[in-house]
């Protein structure tokens, strides 16, 4: 992926933060960003060195540490807040820290100051606290979903956005003109391109990844299907299946969208990659214990495959091939299966209840027929 002039810095921390963690394939994330080995242990050797300064074209004058006095923390607190509107006492005071501010004030005493000075929002009440559930490890779970798509002065906009389970890391925010199915998968090639595949995807029931609340596939997740990436839907009714990134959402809205005006696409994407640097790499996430989430994420092992792979089913399976209108013929009767898999071959597999039988679409099942009710 080569590094525009426009997103080197952010990409250098990402990249560093990334090969930074404990069994990092390094090589392999060179690769991944299009930078040869050389340089990524040059940029790797200043980040442990200087922290996000060493990754700079050209070398700064090293900080000096001089003891400030409270006025002056009060004003780094005010100069934070105002560059992140939405940030409380908690998040204000980990990132102070993590930029090496000495002594700095307990949260509490950060929201008094925001008081005394005016910025806190009245309405914005604490959420009562929920059991979290997360996935082990990265990779294993990302959450898929449009955000509500809003007016620009040419347009509109649909923010796609996937986040990872387990790290909360945010793979991909893009700025869609639509959501359709070849929108979503051309923007997540690219993300499969840096950061390899994830096991499962979770996605809600509507379009482009289904049909109100039956679980139809659609081109889109055929697609997914066959390189090897699960889907699960969302149980109807219930968003909070997909709560991390609707949780997302809601930071996108307070922290980037509301109060806004963007111009067209391009305008709103620049705002949402300088937004997701921060959300990756600075701000302090307090279901990770106020780490931010780049600590936490590696890119999966599993490379996005440009070439489909065959499929093979087992030499005892009945194969068949999907007809034009998504059904499929088998022992003199039609059954149908699924449009969106028109053209492609499914392995009919015996179930343990007599008469079922088992459709399989490469490894995945993706449909059950009755073999004692056949289409009329």
């Amino acid at each position: 992926m080569p590094w525009q002039e426009v997103s080197t810095m952010s990409l250098r921390e990402e990249f560093a933060m990334l090969a930074s963690q404990a069994g990092a394939n390094r090589r392999a994330l060179c690769r991944r960003y299009g930078i040869s080995a050389k340089t990524g242990y040059k940029w790797l050797r200043r980040y442990g060195a200087q922290g996000r300064r060493g990754l700079a074209d050209h070398s700064r004058r090293p900080a000096s540490s001089p003891r400030r006095t409270a006025s002056a923390t009060e004003a780094r607190i005010i100069a934070l807040r105002e560059k992140h509107p939405a940030w409380g006492g908690r998040k204000l005071a980990r990132r102070l820290r993590d930029q090496g501010v000495p002594e700095v004030p307990a949260p509490s005493t950060i929201t008094t100051i925001l008081a005394r000075h005016g910025l806190l929002n009245p309405v914005a009440l604490a959420q009562p606290p929920y059991r979290r559930f997360e996935h082990p490890y990265p990779n294993a779970f990302w959450q898929m979903d449009f955000k509500g798509h809003f007016a620009l002065t040419q347009g509109r906009c649909h923010p796609l956005t996937v986040l990872d389970d387990h790290a909360r890391f945010n793979v991909t925010l893009a700025a869609c003109a639509d959501e359709r199915g070849t929108t979503v998968q051309t923007r997540l090639t690219h993300t499969f391109r840096l950061y390899g595949l994830p096991e499962r995807i979770g996605v809600d029931n509507g379009a482009p990844w289904g049909q109100d609340f039956v679980h139809t596939l659609t081109p889109l997740t055929v697609w997914l299907l066959h390189i090897g990436v699960q889907i699960a839907h969302s149980r109807p009714y219930h968003p909070q299946t997909l709560g991390k990134d609707e949780r997302f959402h809601r930071s996108l809205k307070a922290e980037v969208i509301h109060g806004h005006t963007f111009g067209d696409l391009a305008d709103c994407q620049q705002r949402f990659d300088r937004w997701r640097d921060v959300y990756n790499l600075e701000r302090p996430h307090e279901a990770l214990g106020m780490a931010v989430p780049a600590s936490r994420y590696q890119p999966s092992p599993r490379a996005f495959p440009e070439r489909l792979p065959p499929i093979e089913y087992a030499a005892h399976d009945n194969v068949r091939k999907v007809q034009a209108q998504g059904e499929l013929f088998y022992k003199g009767h039609t059954y149908r299966i699924a449009k969106a898999l028109r053209g492609y071959l499914v392995a009919l597999r015996p179930t343990e209840e007599d008469g079922l039988c088992a459709v399989y679409f490469c490894h995945h099942k993706v449909a059950q027929i009755d073999l004692r009710q056949p289409c009329k």
